[in-house]
């Protein structure tokens, strides 16, 4: 075709050749005027130096013969003289005396004074004034001092005078443009001329021939009219219009064989249009495919719709829908077919259709009997991976139909169509499915989640109030569940909780209540159950959890026990709160208690755990879910230095005005299983707080025993300081000796855990207890906090000091940072830097404040900041 199309290019090549020629003949004629133009402008500006040359020449003549006291006769006749030299330029020569002048020359022929000459009279300056086609030269006369002999009244530098000089400028001949102009257009309106005759030549035969091309478009309406349309027998005029058109010809044979009429076309859009999912298609999708089995059937004899969906991993479901009520022989015959043909089908990979269901759309008629040779089944295959979902879907049409090219892509159009459309249904019924579950469930054990729980929780309270009955929870803890993600991986501390949730499963009844509350907390809700129902699932699950072990992938057998809390309502509450308040009370007493244990609270414990919760628990849960929690921060001095370069973080209640200090709720907190949730927004406010100040110092982590026992902690802290930008190795947690003695297992595990993701390691009140020296030994410490009575009391006391030496030379000798408490005067601060402690903290240094300062200069290059909580 392209071959063709360059001939017809040729064709147009005169037209081509004929407007270059014009082109060119309009360039050559405009560049022969604009250098006529610019030599009259050569002409010009050589005409205005000769000028210059001239009136400077006749303008020296005339001086020089005023110089000589020449007369008004003789100047008269000079100015003759050289106009007569100059006579095809010079114009006029003028000679104007000043007033103190023409007592000597008496009257020149000017009767006044020009403009021109009066102001080079006045400013002393030569002056050139074109005007038309003149130019006029000033020379004003100035007096010398030779001219002070005749000019006694007169002084050096007056202007005695103007001598004016007029110049005609020489311009082009007039001739000379009227040539140019005139072969401009004679050649010009030869090219025209030459163009208009080629060009009505060319475009009559190509009228011509685009009107015998015309009437047979004209003439084409329909796909029929594709018989009678034949271009290649007209003869247009040009070789390479008729090598053109002869292709296109075979291309409209070409077309015959696949071009679909305008009403199957239209057909199909009102089709498209009813593609549109909605909610009562979703929810009715069956009767929507029979109403489309019965459109299809306008333009196509269509017996039947498949659809074939899996829904599940071997799961398949089947439905046929037939146009209408078939026979039991056709049925059977059409089932046999359908298995037969996707028995070899790659989706199913050789599975068997378990039930097919059976769909008629217009009851009111009968369905002929069909044969083997009638039934022509095609079908298009989709396949989801999100949701995990696949199918098929099948039309039956007349075997001799499915024959013909035009119905055939018709029917493929239409199986698209279809296709998608129950696919996109089922998709979104499952996604619908999906959501209402995990709304509810917790996706790894698919035991209710902890919004489920609490929902749960209170529609029990209810239930049981109602009808006068008991009901129990419990608050199970797996022991050392950490230890397992650790060593194995969370991978295997997932499937753990799936099989610890399946051991739970199998120690209740089916209408007792599973939810996973979060991490490795379970919690179960028994109902009417009482205390001894309780205790009795309790021990179930001890003694199911005693005997089940899962295998690592390195053939250890895991193991794991549970420490578990009781509440029973109403005995030990009457709402959702106070129930679970004592039991992961009670939860946290079995864990006290050594571990796989069960806890159920006693009258007398009762009575402490609601007294100690009271108004001070309302009081501390109110803080921590309005974000009462405040951050207070108490610096730290260099002890060389005195310059503030540490801070230390205390927790702090707002309540109104008053501001509560840690002394006075932390223990509460503890008992109440709350506090290392306390420790994570005193941290995350620190930490906003921080990066609003641009602080780049140390961060020190004064943890609670409870952050020991929790595994998330140390993920969580390490989360919300890569949310605000600051480095693992800026993060110190500090655990006071007193509260480690009996966990040191626990706390080895907890500070190699803390090592291991880049933080660093601190002991607070260091020497207070009778550990001190193992602790430094057996774990990796970064930092030690003098205690605070050893420092307080080393200058009155020679033990207390003896014992500070001894800690501070040991520090140095391990390369361990120290700290020194409760400096509270100068004296005390002088011998704490002597000592060689490197750090100083107490009410000497500053008082604690909600505000990060620096007192007392700029802060020492290596900075550091201590949180304490």
């Amino acid at each position: 075709m392209y071959k063709y199309t360059f001939g017809l290019l040729k064709t147009l090549r005169g037209f081509v050749f004929i407007a270059t020629v014009g082109v060119a003949a309009l360039v050559f004629l405009g560049a022969t005027l604009t250098s006529s133009l610019l030599y009259e402008k050569l002409l010009e500006q050589r005409s205005l130096e000769t000028s210059s040359e001239i009136a400077q020449q006749n303008f020296n003549t005339i001086y020089q013969a005023l110089r000589q006291g020449g007369s008004r006769q003789q100047i008269d006749e000079l100015a003759a003289d050289s106009i007569r030299a100059f006579s095809s330029t010079l114009d006029r020569i003028d000679v104007y005396p000043g007033k103190t002048e023409t007592g000597r020359y008496g009257q020149w022929q000017q009767a006044r004074l020009p403009a021109d000459a009066q102001q080079a009279m006045a400013d002393g300056k030569p002056a050139v004034q074109k005007t038309g086609s003149h130019l006029r030269y000033l020379y004003p006369v100035a007096a010398q001092p030779a001219c002070l002999r005749c000019h006694a009244e007169a002084k050096t530098g007056d202007v005695l005078g103007v001598i004016a000089i007029q110049h005609k400028l020489q311009t082009v001949a007039a001739t000379v443009r009227i040539y140019y102009v005139a072969l401009f257009l004679i050649l010009g309106l030869l090219v025209l001329l030459v163009a208009a005759a080629l060009t009505t030549f060319v475009t009559k035969k190509l009228n011509r021939s685009l009107g015998l091309f015309r009437s047979k478009v004209d003439s084409f309406n329909s796909i029929k009219d594709f018989d009678q349309l034949d271009i290649s027998k007209v003869d247009f005029g040009f070789e390479e219009f008729n090598q053109t058109f002869d292709n296109v010809a075979r291309l409209v044979e070409k077309i015959k064989g696949v071009a679909v009429d305008k009403g199957v076309l239209e057909f199909e859009i009102r089709l498209l249009e009813k593609f549109i999912i909605t909610s009562n298609v979703v929810r009715d999708w069956r009767q929507f495919i029979k109403t489309l089995l019965l459109d299809i059937n306008q333009i196509i004899d269509a017996y039947a719709l498949v659809t074939i969906f899996r829904v599940e991993e071997e799961a398949y479901e089947c439905e046929i829908f037939w146009r209408n009520s078939p026979s039991g022989k056709t049925t059977q015959l059409f089932e046999k077919i359908l298995r037969r043909q996707l028995h070899d089908h790659p989706f199913f990979h050789g599975a068997t259709l378990v039930q097919i269901v059976h769909n008629i759309a217009d009851e009111g008629g009968a369905l002929p009997e069909l044969s083997i040779e009638d039934i022509e089944l095609q079908t298009k295959t989709l396949l989801l991976e999100t949701p995990r979902i696949g199918g098929i879907v099948g039309i039956g049409v007349q075997s001799m139909m499915a024959q013909d090219n035009v119905r055939h892509m018709v029917i493929g159009s239409i199986l698209t169509t279809l296709l998608n459309l129950v696919g996109s249904v089922k998709a979104i019924y499952k996604y619908t499915k999906d959501l209402e579950h995990y709304a509810t469930r917790d996706p790894l054990t698919d035991l209710y989640n902890q919004r489920m729980f609490w929902e749960l929780l209170g529609y029990e309270v209810g239930r049981a109030k109602r009808h006068k009955q008991q009901f129990a929870v419990l608050m199970l803890d797996l022991d050392n569940f950490k230890t397992i993600n650790d060593r194995f991986g969370h991978h295997v501390g997932d499937a753990f909780l799936q099989a610890f949730a399946k051991v739970l499963h199998s120690a209740v009844r089916d209408g007792d209540l599973l939810a996973r509350y979060g991490g490795d907390e379970f919690c179960i809700i028994l109902p009417e159950a009482a205390d001894t129902q309780a205790h009795m699932v309790a021990q179930r699950i001890t003694e199911l959890l005693e005997s089940f072990s899962m295998e690592a992938p390195d053939g250890y057998k895991i193991k794991a026990t549970t420490s578990i809390g009781i509440a029973i309502s109403p005995n030990h509450g009457d709402n959702p709160k106070d129930l679970f308040l004592v039991a992961d009370n009670m939860m946290y007493k079995a864990k006290k208690a050594g571990k796989n244990a069960i806890a159920i609270p006693s009258a007398d414990e009762m009575a402490e755990v609601f007294r100690q919760a009271g108004e001070k628990s309302i009081m501390i849960q109110n803080a921590l879910d309005q974000g009462n929690i405040v951050p207070y921060f108490q610096p730290i001095c260099s002890a060389a230095s005195g310059q503030i370069v540490i801070h230390e973080l205390l927790m702090r209640i707002q309540l109104g005005d008053q501001i509560v200090a840690a002394n006075d709720f932390i223990e509460q907190a503890e008992s109440m299983g709350i506090a290392h949730k306390m420790d994570y927004q005193l941290i995350e406010k620190a930490f906003i707080q921080i990066r609003e100040q641009g602080y780049a110092g140390m961060l020190f982590v004064n943890l609670s025993p409870k952050a020991l026992i929790v595994g998330e902690f140390v993920a969580r802290v390490s989360h919300l300081a890569k949310e605000f930008g600051i480095a693992p190795n800026r993060i110190v947690f500090e655990i006071t000796e007193r509260e480690t003695v009996s966990n040191l297992s626990l706390l080895e595990k907890f500070v190699l855990d803390v090592k291991l993701q880049g933080f660093s390691f601190a002991i607070d009140d260091f020497g207070s207890g009778y550990s001190s020296f193992q602790y430094i030994k057996r774990f990796p410490v970064d930092y030690i906090k003098i205690e605070g009575e050893f420092i307080r009391n080393m200058l009155q006391d020679e033990v207390y000091l003896a014992f500070v030496k001894s800690i501070v030379t040991l520090a140095k000798e391990l390369k361990i940072k120290t700290i020194a408490e409760f400096v509270e005067d100068a004296e005390i601060l002088a011998a704490v830097s002597a000592l060689g402690i490197d750090y100083a903290q107490g009410y000497h240094i500053s008082r604690p404040s909600a505000a990060i300062h620096v007192v007392g200069g700029t802060a020492a290059p290596e900075r550091e900041m201590l949180l304490e909580i």
